[in-house]
């Protein structure tokens, strides 16, 4: 065979350059021959065994294996040399070895054949797999403990379900006791004919209030789930890490996990606390005199707990230096919500352009970013109350915020409009009629 080696001038040296490989491998190796006894083994053998070579050379392999293993170690090797049909030979498995006190240990055998001057010699390399066990058996614990979690977690949201089930079955057999009531009152009292169709858009009404409580009940069930579940599990382990200050950067990191679940939970319920009080009529304007410089600042310094990191908000005024007459708190939930949109469909990094101006008494309005954009086929929807793109399925959210904001603007006799590219981004536009103050 050609030297591959050139710098091993005689086969001394080759001698040498093997002799060394063998002794400094990491595995155990061993040789033997055709009748299953040790000719030699390497210092990694003796330390993962616990003999000495003088022990093991000239006996058989089988003195380092298990009784189950050991019967069956000769026959493998004469049905190799009379069929040569693999079971270790060429190919290798995990069997169980012995060690010189009796501790058995899993090992990965690996077995191949080779001739030396006519002698038909086998070389067995053998990897310890106890740290791989170990760490096989701490997942296996680790996986059981999740699933057991998980179990109790199903069985509370199951517990939670059934008692918003029942609070719904409460609420629609109320419902129908009023219905009946209703109607009685109907049929007794011909006087109360006249007001047949406010009563028709009074009981419409209900209906929709009915279908929001139900919708509410399935949202909550789902959306306030990740949420609790982040806060549970941040809090354990925020908890399991007492002590000094090696532990505070870990401690930091959940409790910021626990507050922005908290944070999450919050928007999710002021959502639904805004849009029940629009259903029911109980939200009235208040025009102040303010400033728009000053607000803009204060409208951008409470939406910096919104933002992703690197995100950050680009203002471009023009002629907002005037006092405006409008109902600011109106104005500032109307900003949020857009800027909120735009920092959760956006990546982090990216920039949020938010232009005002004012212009033949009209405050226009621009929110712009550049996230995932909206799906054209389903843009005639945006504005509906609980609509969500699919594109947004993963993202948590409410699918309230923008009929929210619609809302508000026709409290306001503004409107809105938009243009969306999907992947490019989203621009929406805003524009409210400033009046004076009379």
């Amino acid at each position: 065979m050609k030297n591959q080696l050139p710098y091993l001038k005689s086969p001394e040296d080759v001698a040498a350059y093997l002799n060394a490989i063998f002794n400094t491998a990491i595995d155990a190796i061993f040789t033997i021959d055709e009748r299953g006894i040790v000719e030699s083994m390497n210092p990694a053998a003796e330390k993962l065994f616990g003999y000495q070579a003088s022990e093991v050379l000239g006996n058989n392999i089988s003195m380092l294996m298990t009784s189950t293993d050991r019967s069956s170690h000769d026959g493998y090797i004469r049905r190799y040399i009379e069929t040569r049909e693999p079971r270790i030979i060429g190919i290798g498995r995990e069997v169980t070895g012995r060690r010189k006190d009796g501790v058995e240990l899993p090992i990965r055998l690996a077995v191949s054949e080779t001739n030396v001057e006519g002698r038909r010699v086998f070389t067995g390399i053998i990897h310890d797999l106890t740290a791989v066990k170990l760490a096989q058996e701490e997942i296996r614990k680790l996986n059981v403990e999740l699933e057991l979690q998980n179990d109790r977690l199903e069985q509370k949201v199951v517990q939670r379900t059934e008692e918003l089930s029942d609070a719904v079955n409460r609420l629609l057999s109320l419902n129908q006791e009023l219905h009946q009531e209703a109607e009685e009152r109907r049929a007794a009292e011909e006087a109360l004919r006249k007001k047949e169709v406010e009563l028709l858009k009074a009981l419409e009404k209900e209906k929709q209030l009915n279908e929001l409580k139900s919708r509410f009940v399935s949202m909550a069930s789902h959306e306030f789930r990740t949420p609790l579940s982040t806060v549970l599990s941040s809090a354990d382990l925020a908890e399991s890490y007492s002590g000094g200050e090696e532990h505070q950067e870990k401690r930091a990191k959940h409790l910021k996990r626990i507050k922005n679940a908290v944070t999450t939970l919050t928007a999710i319920l002021n959502d639904f606390l805004s849009l029940s009080k629009l259903e029911e009529g109980k939200v009235q304007t208040q025009a102040v005199y303010f400033r728009l410089t000053e607000f803009c600042t204060e409208a951008e310094d409470e939406v910096q707990g919104l933002l992703k990191q690197g995100q950050h908000i680009v203002q471009e005024h023009d002629h907002c230096d005037e006092e405006v007459f409008l109902d600011k708190k109106i104005l500032k939930s109307i900003v949020y919500n857009l800027i909120s949109n735009a920092s959760k469909y956006s990546e982090a990094g990216k920039p949020i352009h938010c232009r005002i101006r004012v212009s033949d008494q009209q405050l226009l309005l621009e929110v712009e970013d550049q996230g995932i954009g909206i799906p054209e086929e389903e843009q005639p929807h945006l504005f509906e109350r609980f609509f969500r793109a699919h594109n947004v399925e993963n993202i948590q959210g409410t699918g309230l915020g923008l009929n929210i904001v619609k809302r508000y603007l026709n409290l306001l006799n503004g409107s809105i409009s938009f243009e969306s590219k999907p992947g490019k981004g989203t621009i929406f536009r805003i524009s409210i009629p400033l009046t004076v103050d009379g």
